[in-house]
């Protein structure tokens, strides 16, 4: 619940809507592009300081306050008076949803599950999987009924609907001051990393750069799918409508990568994650049909479902659970700050003439790099962890 919570503040649903703002508030790719990496950078910043309230407080009450201000957002977005306004909407949606929602969802399962770790991420990937797949159709259609401002209303509408629920699921919730103390887990070389041993030690960056690049570079492809669809010739809808192909892939890599993490270590199979982007991009970027986009969401969702998974038993895994709340912080700002400069960096291109269709080549050749870096990263890693 608290993963599709965060949909609201996910770049796949706001971007939905781009056309229509473009539109009202006649702004230009790069325009809409650098308001939105505004905001999403303002966001990583703050949640350097807020992702650590997960090791203090009890998600039961932080699911509460921040559906709210969710919701709040979600109101503020279909009032937006003018384009000096959606810098701030943009970061409130941002760290709300995904950041803080995501951040909460993921400590809490970190610490609440050690040996089955892999497969529980997979079941709680779904609630993305869920929105990923609805959302964009069901808004889509709505628009044509109530417009975009009506849509944020029915956004805000539901994101307080979700809160009794999450209250009555997490009435039995383990605390991190209580019983769960006595489960922690410890990471590399026997440890609890602390925040600050972790920004001393190579692995970090590395497994950082591992989680904000497909943020990246995802965000990116589903920020631009208006301009896509309008330089392929494609209907939007019909492109929209291959989202479930993404959410359904997703699903079934979930599970797949996340047995193989409970058995086999999250190390052997994170550089495994980044080989379907490599192809993925490459084909939509040669492509001229809805055939070459519908094989390339069925790419990026098992690269989706494999880095969610593989990602979620990572941290604690690693670096242990005492502090896993501000350790993951760290690492989900910066996949959040990945997620704000792609917007920014494509539509600027555009802007500057650089053909979508080209960049997307370009992503396919960094992806490339990045599974050879990460494989050798993380062979060396695996020796660090005490049996």
């Amino acid at each position: 619940m608290l993963t599709l919570s965060s949909s609201f503040g996910q770049t796949f649903f706001i971007s939905i809507f781009a056309g229509e703002i473009r539109a009202e508030f006649d702004l230009s790719h790069g325009a809409w592009g650098g308001i939105y990496t505004i905001g999403t950078l303002a966001s990583a910043a703050v949640m350097l300081l807020a992702g650590g309230l997960t090791d203090r407080f009890r998600i039961r009450h932080l699911s509460a306050i921040l559906l709210i201000l969710l919701a709040s957002l979600c109101l503020a977005m279909a009032t937006v008076p003018g384009a000096w306004a959606l810098p701030f909407v943009i970061f409130g949606l941002r760290f709300s949803g995904q950041g803080m929602l995501s951040h909460t969802a993921a400590v809490g399962l970190g610490r609440w599950f050690a040996r089955s770790r892999g497969r529980a991420n997979a079941i709680f990937a779904m609630g993305y999987l869920t929105g990923e797949s609805l959302l964009p159709f069901i808004f889509v259609l709505l628009m044509g009924v109530i417009g975009w401002r009506g849509g944020w209303m029915a956004a805000a509408a539901l994101a307080l609907l979700y809160i009794p629920i999450l209250q009555l699921l997490l009435s039995a919730e383990r605390r991190p001051g209580g019983e769960v103390d006595q489960q922690q887990q410890t990471g590399m070389f026997g440890r609890h990393w602390s925040r600050r041993d972790a920004l001393s030690h190579w692995l970090f960056w590395i497994a950082a750069l591992a989680v904000a690049s497909p943020s990246m570079l995802a965000t990116a492809y589903f920020f631009q799918q208006v301009h896509l669809t309008q330089i392929k010739g494609w209907e939007l809808a019909g492109f929209v409508a291959l989202i479930p192909i993404y959410s359904g892939v997703s699903l079934g890599s979930n599970f797949f990568f996340g047995g193989l993490a409970d058995r086999f270590g999250t190390a052997r199979i994170f550089p495994v994650a980044m080989v379907p982007p490599t192809f993925a991009f490459a084909v939509v970027g040669l492509g001229d049909t809805l055939w070459s986009a519908a094989a390339a969401f069925a790419l990026l969702g098992m690269m989706q479902g494999a880095v969610s998974t593989i990602s979620g038993a990572f941290w604690p895994e690693y670096y242990g659970t005492r502090h896993l709340g501000s350790v993951r912080a760290i690492a989900s700002s910066m996949m959040v700050f990945g997620s704000a400069i792609g917007p920014g960096i494509t539509g600027y291109l555009i802007d500057f003439g650089v053909d979508y269709q080209v960049q997307l080549l370009w992503m396919s050749g960094y992806f490339l790099v990045l599974t050879c870096i990460l494989a050798i990263s993380f062979q060396k890693a695996r020796q660090y962890l005490i049996p």
